[in-house]
This record gives C-alpha cells, sequence and structure tokens, in this order.
C-alpha cells in the first residue's frame, strides 16, 4: 500500500504563481499604480491584483508559462476566466460601495519565461 501524499508540485505552483505576482507588482508600482488588493477572493473566483492609476480601477490577471508549448499565457484567460473575473469584480465593486459606474478596465500580465508582456484593457 502506497502512502506517498505529493504535495510538492502543487505547492510549488502556488510558489511560482506568487512570484510573478510580485514581480507584476513591482512593475505596476514602478509605473504609478497603487495596489489596492492582492489576490482579491469570493466564492465567484479570485483576482490575482487590483490597482488604481489616475482614478481608473485596474482588475489585474497574472499568468505564467515557461513556454508556449501549450498556448501563450493572454490565451489562457480565456472566456470561462473572464466572466469569472468580471463577477469578482463586481463583487469588489459593490463591497467597496462603489458604483457600477466607476471607471474600471480588465488587464492581463502575462509572464512567457522571463518576458513580460501587460495587456491594458484585454476584455
Amino acid at each position: 500500500m502506497n502512502h506517498d501524499i505529493t504535495y510538492p508540485l502543487s505547492q510549488n505552483k502556488r510558489q511560482t504563481g506568487t512570484a510573478y505576482e510580485l514581480k507584476a507588482e513591482e512593475y505596476l508600482l514602478g509605473n504609478g499604480y497603487k495596489i489596492l488588493e492582492r489576490n482579491f477572493r469570493n466564492r465567484s473566483g479570485e483576482i490575482d491584483l487590483i490597482a488604481k492609476k489616475e482614478g481608473q480601477i485596474h482588475f489585474i490577471e497574472v499568468k505564467y508559462r515557461t513556454t508556449s508549448d501549450f498556448g501563450s499565457p493572454l490565451e489562457a484567460v480565456d472566456v470561462r476566466k473572464q466572466n469569472q473575473i468580471r463577477k469578482v469584480a463586481m463583487y469588489y465593486l459593490m463591497k467597496n460601495k462603489l458604483s457600477e459606474w466607476t471607471p474600471c478596465q480588465f488587464d492581463v500580465i502575462a509572464f512567457e519565461g522571463e518576458k513580460m508582456t501587460h495587456l491594458e484593457n484585454a476584455f
């Protein structure tokens, strides 16, 4: 009977994700953004970073891939993921008593290896 439990892979993925979220945050701070939330979640899902710049709120998904062999990190933010992020964003606005007319946009910061792309107003 084998009782080995294999946690390291998922823990490594989480650590890798956190490392790239921190890189994205550092980039945003260096470009005039103020970080409002990190890993904001509710039962619908999670938004990696919520930031504000020039009066506009940015809901930011951070994606990392070592290579594009199985698709680019930008492609990983599919329609299902976009809808999930929208739901969490609406909850964030409601929770913070902000109007649904608050200027906001959805960005993706994608890392492919060490190359970073910031796609503003991605969806």
